[in-house]
């Protein structure tokens, strides 16, 4: 047989909804309990497009029982009469060819957010069984598909005296395994939608759990505003709020500075978290550091002779969402993470300067504490910024400035490269007897990094242990990294499974999501997994990971002799070979990847649990206290 015979015959052509379900990730990012949810928000992102355009105001989510998902909103509902290039209903059309909908020739929909016109019908084609329900002109239509097929034509149910859209699916177990929906990321996702747009009452249904949400803001982006400040102190009571249509852009932004040091801002198009930001996101901060300096300028607060503050200096302690609606955006890929707009640079960049201007110049009192703020932050920079400074130019150098308690491994490739970031100098003398030297590095961190929730720049690049490591990441940090620079492409966070370990573990997470947050999103970051047990018996011995395991592997060992089971509570425990074997050998080791799946939430849980405020995070652990596991007190 000649393996090079080819031919026609070889080219394979899938056919409709086919390349779907063949290749699902590349429509919905993964099939994983994520990609579960984003057949959710495809259908939610349908329902928010009709209150966008000014036809809908509830949206209401179930969860049921039996693992279906009810999407149902009060909208326009989706037509239903014969579509002339396909000759089948407008319905059918939509759910079953990938990039019909009513968003492509903008008659439909003056803004929305699902543009690429393949939500539903990928929705439809990566469920068991799917059913939509449409109330429109006094009728109730129905249509049921089997994995992407119909069932037979549009067919008319009932008479209807409301409108909408009802949409109930199945996803499919051959690909997503058996379903499992996390509550708490969808009243996030909820939460989100119902404060981009003023009004919009969002509902969402646990029925198994007996749970239910539901979110109403009046106040829409200045509700988010106050909702992500509600554990700092604000410099002014309200929001600084503007809105404005620039040439059919609507532009909406709400913002407020507090005490603290980090920044938290985000930004949507079309209600699509911008996770990447965009020409919305550069045109607002222009504005604003432009309108900063030209206030302080005019009230003397800058002399003639002085710098200009930097964007750093204007934007630490800010809180501020921006949300821009258009016509048709440019987002990059599917994801749509980042927009690219050229003309909202500019349509954002006029309406926040004028809008913001006046407001400083209208409150003269919270105008010169938002600069106070400001100006404590430049006069701070050029300390920070040298110590900053210093991690970066050590970090560009080669070993000879690499930190002294670097065990550094002979690989230069930072493809096969990996870093253990190692709880205290016991463990790290462990580690680093127990490594592979080829392409293990061990840096021992000695007791708790800083919180860098509340500290400043100055304090945090100032600091010991963070100059150590990220002067041997070699990226340089926030603004200035420089991801090619990175020298291991695989970093792991291995503490104690005790609580002065978790707390270790939270920090460095902590430092990585606000400092150095490609690390985490290019999928860099890891936690190890050391063994909670040694169970042994007169002729063998068993690495245990947790109480189910250990539970599994005893039951398994009844009547055995001579039984121990020693509980590991430090890695210091472990001899050199133990912890090679348990923890390093990548043969045999668990690691964890840290993901951000919601962005928003994160900064929240961090915020939370590393803030100033106490209540909030007494009020969070104890609400999560039983989903710790593995977790020795």
């Amino acid at each position: 047989m000649n393996d090079n015979h080819y031919t026609a015959k070889d080219i394979q052509v899938l056919e409709g909804l086919e390349a779907v379900r063949r290749r699902p990730g590349m429509y919905i990012g993964s099939i994983d309990q994520r990609g579960l949810h984003h057949l959710i928000y495809e259908i939610m992102d349908n329902s928010i497009d009709e209150a966008m355009a000014g036809f809908c105001n509830h949206v209401r989510v179930v969860i049921h029982d039996d693992g279906k998902v009810m999407v149902a909103d009060n909208g326009r509902g989706i037509p239903v009469e014969t579509h002339e290039k396909t000759g089948r209903s407008a319905l059918e059309t939509v759910m079953t060819i990938l990039h019909a909908g009513a968003k492509f020739g903008g008659q439909g929909y003056k803004v929305a957010g699902g543009l690429h016109g393949v939500g539903a019908s990928v929705v439809n084609a990566l469920s068991a069984w799917l059913q939509v329900e449409v109330h429109r002109d006094g009728l109730i239509y129905r249509q049921e598909y089997v994995r992407g097929v119909p069932q037979g034509d549009v067919a008319v149910v009932g008479e209807a005296t409301d409108t909408g859209t009802i949409t109930t699916f199945l996803p499919d177990s051959e690909i997503f395994g058996p379903p499992s929906y996390d509550f708490d990321n969808l009243i996030q996702r909820s939460r989100e939608m119902a404060y981009l747009n003023r009004a919009l009452k969002v509902s969402l249904v646990e029925e198994g759990q007996d749970r239910e949400a539901t979110f109403y803001f009046e106040g829409g982006i200045i509700s988010f505003v106050r909702h992500l400040n509600k554990n700092r102190n604000p410099l002014h009571p309200r929001p600084i709020y503007i809105q404005s249509n620039v040439n059919g852009t609507g532009v909406e932004v709400a913002m407020q500075h507090h005490d603290g040091y980090g920044e938290t801002t985000f930004s949507f198009a079309n209600c699509i978290n911008t996770v990447d930001g965009g020409t919305h996101l550069t045109g607002f901060r222009s504005a604003l550091t432009r309108v900063i300096n030209d206030y302080a300028r005019k009230a003397k607060l800058l002399k003639d002779n002085d710098a200009n503050l930097q964007g750093e200096d204007v934007r630490e302690g800010l809180t501020a969402i921006i949300s821009v609606k258009l016509a048709e955006p440019q987002f990059e890929g599917q994801t749509k993470a980042k927009l690219g707009n050229p003309e909202v640079k500019s349509q954002v960049e006029s309406v926040v300067a004028e809008e913001l201007m006046a407001f400083l110049e209208e409150n003269p009192a919270e105008a010169k504490k938002i600069l106070d703020k400001c100006l404590t932050t430049a006069r701070a920079r050029e300390a920070a910024r040298k110590a900053r400074d210093l991690v970066i130019r050590k970090g560009a150098l080669e070993g000879a400035t690499l930190p002294g308690k670097l065990a550094d491994c002979s690989e230069r490739d930072p493809h096969l490269c990996e870093l253990y970031l190692v709880e205290g100098d016991s463990a790290g003398g462990s580690a680093k007897q127990g490594r592979d030297r080829r392409f293990q590095a061990i840096l021992p961190l000695r007791g708790k990094i800083l919180n860098v929730e509340k500290a400043s720049r100055e304090r945090i690049f100032g600091h010991e242990e963070i100059r150590a490591m990220a002067t041997a990441l070699g990226t340089g940090v926030e603004d200035q990294m420089d991801l090619g620079k990175l020298r291991y492409h695989r970093i792991i966070i291995m503490t104690d499974a005790d609580v002065d370990g978790a707390h270790i573990r939270t920090l460095l997470l902590t430092f990585f999501f606000r400092h150095m947050e490609p690390i985490i999103s290019n999928g860099h970051l890891y936690i190890a997994q050391p063994p909670l047990y040694r169970i042994q018996n007169a002729k063998e011995h068993h690495w245990v990971y947790s109480e189910k395991e250990k539970e599994e592997v005893l039951a398994g060992l009844k009547g055995a002799r001579n039984l121990t089971i020693q509980r590991y509570k430090g890695l210091g425990e472990m001899n050199p070979e133990q912890l090679w074997e348990t923890t390093m050998n990548p043969a045999s080791r668990v690691l964890l990847q840290v993901e951000i799946e919601d962005a928003i939430m994160a900064n929240e849980v961090f915020d939370t649990l590393m803030g100033d405020v106490v209540a909030p995070r007494k009020a969070f652990i104890q609400a999560h206290a039983k989903q710790v596991k593995n977790l020795d007190v």
